[in-house]
């Protein structure tokens, strides 16, 4: 994909609902998803060229600064973030398991992407704030030393914005542990 992405995050329905009309309106982007999430925020992610994801996240932010919780826009963001989204990565003979959990989706989503940028891993899951009270957590695979990589390099990103919460990395994750993760 080379299209760029972004997303507003708000405390409320009506404040993300507004910010989702408003950011059709202003650049040609479009909408991914947007949908509600615990404890009753609101999430638009959207994708276009990189100046309309940026101009739309940017006039959303401006229009209802109040209720914004967090945002982002990735220009190039990588290709398993998709896969990990919607939860279709195929995890093969696991040597390590990543975990880091943030405040915000929006962060956990800008830490996968550097995350899968930093070392050669492959990303599992983004959970996107349901069922954890807003909060958004990742999981990752990979080699020992370049899931740890990852989640330093991660951690690093979503701690920018004080949006980061815990890590782990576990080496040679128990097969019991896969099967209640998966």
């Amino acid at each position: 994909m080379n299209k760029a992405i972004g997303m507003v995050e708000y405390k409320t329905v009506s404040s993300g609902m507004r910010a989702a009309d408003r950011m059709v309106k202003t650049a040609e982007i479009d909408i991914i998803e947007a949908t509600t999430v615990c404890p009753g925020k609101y999430l638009v992610l959207v994708s276009g060229e990189l100046s309309a994801v940026r101009a739309a996240v940017d006039a959303a932010a401006a229009h209802d600064p109040e209720p914004l919780i967090d945002s982002f826009v990735l220009g190039a963001p990588h290709e398993s973030i998709f896969t990990a989204l919607y939860g279709t990565a195929d995890v093969g003979d696991p040597e390590a398991l990543g975990v880091l959990e943030t405040f915000s989706s929006s962060a956990a989503i800008v830490a996968a992407d550097i995350a899968a940028k930093t070392a050669l891993i492959e990303l599992i899951e983004l959970r996107l704030a349901r069922g954890m009270c807003g909060k958004s957590y990742l999981l990752l695979t990979g080699g020992i030393a370049a899931v740890q990589a990852a989640i330093d390099r991660a951690q690093a990103g979503a701690g920018e914005n004080g949006m980061f919460l815990d890590s782990a990395v576990i080496p040679h994750p128990d097969e019991k542990t896969w099967k209640s993760i998966l």
